[in-house]
C-alpha cells in the first residue's frame, strides 16, 4: 500500500488514480488546506471504488503514526505542501512552519515505522539559478532570496541528511517544472480557487470570462520581457513517480535527485497558445507591482531518461487542451 501525503491536491490526487489504475492500494492524507472533498468524490467515482482517506495535518506526528499504524504502507509519496514562489514572500513563516514541519513529522513517523521507500516532491526552483539547462550535478544556490526555495532546499537537506542515518533508506527527489493538464477525459483535474496563484489557472479564468486580464510580469531579459518556464503535463508526472518507484525497488540504498522538465516556453507564448485553444483571447496588462523572478527555469532532465528511462511526452498545446476541458466541466457542474 502506498501513502500519497497531499493526495487530494493537484499532482497527488491523479497519482492517486494513476496507482489505482495500476493495480495499487493507496491511503490519502490530506489536510484540505488547498484542495476538497469533492477531489476524493471524483476519485472514487473514477475509480469504481471506496479509497481511504485520513484528514489529518501530517506535522501532527502522533495522528500520522496511527495512520501507520492502520494502515500495511510500503511506500510514500509526498506531495503535500504549500507551492506558490510569490505568495510566500507575504507569508514566509507559514511556508517555513508548513513545508519544513511535513517533512521533518513524515520523516519521523516513516522511521517509527520502519518504512524506508519515499519519493519525494521537489522543484526545479530548487536550484535557486535562472537557466534552462539545470541538471542534478548542479550546486543549489542557498543565496537566492525567496522562502519557498530556501524551504525546498531546507527539505532535500533534512531528507538527504536522514538518509545517511539508516542503510535501508530508498529515496528519490522529483524536481518537477510547472505541472499542467488534467485526466484525459475532463473528469479530474486542478480545482481553481478563487484567487489562482499559477498562470494556467489564471489563464483558464480569462477564457471563461471571470477575469478580465492577466497583469503579466515583463522585466525578464528574454526576447518578449517575459520569463521562459518548462511546463510538464501532470499525466507524465505521474509516470515519473512511478519510474522512480520502479528504479527504487532495485537499489539498496539510494537518495537521488532527478529533474523531471518538459516543453520550454514563454509566459507570453503560453497567453497565446491559450488564446488560440480556448478561442478567447487571454488579455494582459503590465504587472503594477514587479517583483524578482528568475527569467529562465528548464532542465534538459538527461539524467531522468539515462536512470529512470522517462522523458516528457505530451506537448503543451495538450497540457493546455486538457485544462480547459476540465476547467469547463467544472463550469458546467458548478
Amino acid at each position: 500500500m502506498i501513502l500519497v501525503t497531499g493526495g487530494l491536491g493537484f499532482i497527488g490526487s491523479h497519482m492517486v488514480l494513476s496507482l489505482l489504475a495500476r493495480g495499487q492500494e493507496v491511503v490519502i492524507v490530506d489536510n484540505l488546506a488547498n484542495s476538497s472533498l469533492q477531489t476524493l468524490e471524483r476519485l472514487e467515482y473514477i475509480a469504481g471504488m471506496y479509497i481511504p482517506f485520513v484528514k489529518i495535518d501530517i506535522r501532527n506526528t502522533p495522528a500520522l503514526n496511527k495512520v501507520f499504524e492502520q494502515y500495511s504502507i510500503d511506500a510514500v509519496v509526498h506531495c503535500a505542501g504549500f507551492k506558490a514562489v510569490e505568495e510566500s514572500r507575504l507569508k514566509p513563516l507559514e511556508y517555513y512552519n508548513d513545508n519544513v514541519s511535513c517533512i521533518m513529522s513524515l520523516l519521523r513517523a516513516m522511521q517509527r515505522t520502519g518504512i524506508r521507500n519515499l519519493v519525494h516532491i521537489s522543484s526545479l526552483t530548487v536550484y535557486g539559478q535562472s537557466s534552462l539547462e539545470l541538471q542534478e550535478e548542479l550546486a543549489l544556490n542557498y543565496t537566492y532570496p525567496n522562502p519557498y526555495i530556501k524551504s525546498q532546499q531546507m527539505m532535500e537537506e533534512i531528507i538527504r541528511d536522514t538518509y545517511k542515518t539508516d542503510s535501508e533508506w530508498r529515496i528519490a527527489i522529483l524536481r518537477v517544472a510547472n505541472v499542467a493538464g488534467a485526466f484525459e477525459n475532463g473528469i479530474l483535474g486542478e480545482l481553481v480557487s478563487p484567487l489562482p496563484k499559477n498562470i494556467v489557472p489564471l489563464a483558464m479564468q480569462v477564457a471563461a470570462l471571470q477575469r478580465e486580464y492577466i497583469e503579466l510580469q515583463q522585466h525578464a531579459d528574454n526576447k518578449d520581457q517575459s520569463a521562459e518556464r518548462s511546463f510538464v503535463h501532470v499525466l507524465d508526472v505521474c509516470e515519473a513517480i512511478h519510474a522512480a518507484f520502479f528504479w527504487l525497488q532495485e537499489q539498496q540504498n539510494v537518495c537521488e535527485s532527478f529533474d523531471i522538465s518538459g516543453e520550454v516556453t514563454s509566459i507570453a507564448q503560453l497567453l497565446k497558445l491559450t488564446t488560440q485553444v480556448t478561442g478567447t483571447e487571454i488579455k494582459t496588462v503590465p504587472a503594477a507591482y514587479e517583483f524578482e523572478e528568475m527569467a529562465q527555469l528548464g532542465s534538459i532532465s538527461e539524467k531522468s531518461l539515462n536512470v529512470l528511462q522517462w522523458k516528457a511526452r505530451k506537448p503543451l498545446k495538450q497540457m493546455i487542451e486538457d485544462e480547459w476541458r476540465f476547467y469547463q466541466n467544472m463550469l458546467n457542474f458548478s
